[in-house]
């Protein structure tokens, strides 16, 4: 059969084996290279309270949280795009 991508789908190094993580979204487990890791900040008090202390100069840290998605899920949930036919392969 042919082959769809040089890559299999996976990035980084030829390590080989690398760890399953588990989707966010539906619990399939993904191999840690080939799924998608979204960061996003998270605000730690609400809306109205945060323009409060932003007036009175006080520094907010957010906590980050780093979520992994499985190719469908991410491309379902629109974190990613597919490319055009003309560039997938390769």
């Amino acid at each position: 059969m042919p082959k769809k991508r040089k890559s299999g789908g996976k990035t980084g190094s030829s390590k080989g084996n690398y760890n399953k993580v588990q989707c966010s979204k539906c619990g399939r487990f993904v191999a840690r290279s080939k799924a998608k890791a979204v960061t996003r900040r998270t605000s730690l008090v609400d809306a109205r309270m945060y323009g409060e202390l932003k007036k009175s100069g006080t520094i907010i840290l957010g906590a980050q949280t780093k979520k992994y998605y499985c190719i469908s899920c991410a491309v379902h949930g629109h974190q990613i795009a597919q490319r055009d036919k003309n560039l997938r392969k390769g």
